[in-house]
């Protein structure tokens, strides 16, 4: 976990956090249109996202918890206590604000049946619910509602609420009819047809509703939701994180690439980070490091390639992957560095990596500054001719690069550590920031697509097993993000880099699955055969690119049959 002292910004407490409660009502459109939800207008008086459309929910009592209320509810076996909490406010609250009431006749001629129009007609929406409901015989309907998803409220706002989005069958027969206070204009609509309206400004809608409703929109239907929802988990929980993209906030979930930079940067949820790429100055990560990203998009390459400053002015500077012999790029990244540089680590010989390393250290010395070493592991002569590179000195496996120096308020020391890690290249590495637990990632692990793995040079078996290597070292130093060479700073949430690096084996494993399958199908096939099946779920433009890691996949997979070891 970064030092404190290295965070950017000064430490803010985010606001304390209210427990609230929001339910789904769902049905299939009478035309077969397909599943609609219940949305309704917030007040334009309202204090939390006024004028916006929601679904029906609000606040949790403290009768919603109490065991006489629970006393009044079905339940299903699996269902906690707090689950059950929650059920009850969703249902008091759709009441309160639709009139549609979740609720069972217990007893009589008519149990089991869901409460009709005499019965919403006969409870007061400003009385005690739950007691009113109890006199005249009638259950609260929680086994019904299940959970959805659990959203925490962003950390940069002034009223924050834990709530839970349930969902539940909307009841036969009854009709909502809004209190005209809190919630007006009651609707059904498809969540498709929420967000294209909302996209055109004809339909106001805050971050989780609208995230909400893209995830919502694909179920055909409500039993199809429900079915999704019968394990008691929610399929998702989230609490984003904010940025600036073109002057304009932007919100972010978990598994959004911008996310881990955001909790990097601002991890109080200070909303001051931009997010747009650019090729003009270094992007302040933390006090100790930057990015400088090299004017070179492309498919291969993304946005650019990154290329990292690690240090301060006390200590002095290692640059991680100075990128291809662009002068204005080199010439951006010294003076970022105050011309200190004291070394120049190149996580591996591809052409968008190291051919500045040289360039940057002859401007170094031309500038009268100490002749920094050109560090890496030499290219293997598995390597394409343009990926050929000799450092000044070969880096060993578990080697510490430090820095240190004496700072206003004490000695300042950054220790990177070297680990091998084969695959992508053979000559390939990965460092870790110790003190502040960051691993650099070189194209081992990259942020919104998964790094080409091309034989010869590259190797399945060891991409994995450097996968593998990575993990332990990521618990051995606490490790919360990953800084990539392509891409936005990855992590986040407790042993997010962890989890980054599980997802991606478990994604190569199962691409590997389908080139097995593949192979199986059809043995006689071609490459490019294999690679229409196994990779039927990426552009075909991107084929030719795939057939490098497929065959990286094909030799693996020989490897492992018997006769083969």
């Amino acid at each position: 976990m970064p030092r404190t002292s290295q965070h950017l910004h000064p430490h803010r407490e985010p606001v304390a956090t209210r427990p609230a409660a929001t339910v789904l009502l769902l049905r299939d459109a009478p035309d077969d249109g397909g599943l609609e939800v219940l949305m309704t207008r917030r007040s334009d008086k309202a204090s939390f996202a006024p004028g916006a459309y929601v679904f029906p929910g609000g606040g949790i009592d403290a009768l919603d918890a109490a065991p006489v209320t629970h006393a009044v509810a079905h339940r299903r076996p699996a269902q906690s206590d707090l689950h059950l909490t929650q059920a009850i406010a969703a249902i008091r609250e759709s009441f309160e604000e639709l009139g549609v009431l979740l609720a069972r006749h217990a007893d009589g001629p008519r149990k089991g049946l869901m409460a009709d129009a005499d019965d919403i007609a006969a409870i007061d929406r400003h009385q005690p619910f739950a007691a009113q409901c109890a006199a005249r015989g009638l259950r609260l309907a929680a086994d019904a509602v299940y959970l959805l998803a659990h959203w925490t409220a962003d950390r940069d706002l002034a009223r924050r609420f834990e709530v839970p989005f349930l969902v539940a069958r909307m009841p036969e027969g009854q009709e909502p009819v809004a209190d005209e206070s809190e919630q007006f204009e009651p609707v059904w609509v498809r969540p498709a047809d929420a967000l294209a309206r909302h996209e055109a400004g004809q339909f106001f809608m805050i971050f989780p509703t609208i995230r909400t409703l893209q995830r919502l929109a694909k179920f055909a239907s409500t039993q199809a939701v429900l079915d999704a929802l019968a394990h008691e988990q929610p399929l998702w929980v989230s609490c984003p994180r904010a940025g600036l993209l073109a002057g304009k906030e932007a919100r972010y979930m978990e598994d959004e690439m911008p996310f881990g930079e955001l909790a990097l940067v601002c991890p109080d949820g200070q909303i001051v980070h931009p997010l747009d790429w650019q090729t003009e100055r270094p992007v302040p990560l933390l006090r100790n490091v930057q990015r400088m990203t090299a004017p070179n998009p492309g498919v291969m390459t993304g946005p650019g390639t990154n290329s990292y400053l690690v240090g301060d002015p006390a200590t002095g500077f290692i640059a991680i992957d100075p990128g291809p012999a662009d002068a204005e790029h080199l010439d951006k990244l010294w003076r970022a560095a105050g011309g200190d540089i004291r070394m120049i680590v190149c996580t591996h010989s591809h052409p968008d990596h190291s051919p500045g390393a040289a360039p940057l250290q002859a401007m170094c010395v031309q500038a009268g500054k100490a002749r920094p070493p050109i560090l890496g592991l030499p290219s293997a002569p598995t390597a394409r001719a343009a990926s050929e590179f000799t450092p000044d000195r070969p880096l060993q496996n578990n080697e510490l690069l430090a820095l240190t120096g004496q700072a206003p308020d004490g000695k300042m020391t950054h220790t990177l550590q070297v680990i091998h890690t084969p695959g992508h290249a053979a000559n390939h590495l990965c460092l870790v920031l110790v003190e502040d637990g960051l691993l650099f990632s070189g194209d081992h692990i990259l942020n919104g697509s998964t790094t080409v793995i091309d034989p010869p040079d590259g190797n399945m078996a060891d991409y994995l097993d450097s996968l593998d290597r990575l993990d332990a070292v990521c618990a051995e130093h606490g490790v919360e993000f990953i800084l990539p060479a392509h891409g936005y700073v990855l992590g986040g949430p407790v042993h997010a880099a962890r989890n980054a690096i599980a997802k991606l084996k478990a994604h190569r494993l199962a691409r590997e699955a389908k080139v097995l399958a593949a192979m199986q199908a059809m043995p006689q096939g071609s490459v490019q055969e294999w690679v229409q099946h196994a990779y039927d779920d990426v552009p075909p433009r991107m084929w030719p690119v795939a057939q490098r890691s497929l065959l990286a996949h094909v030799e693996r997979i020989r490897a492992q049959q018997p006769g083969n070891n």
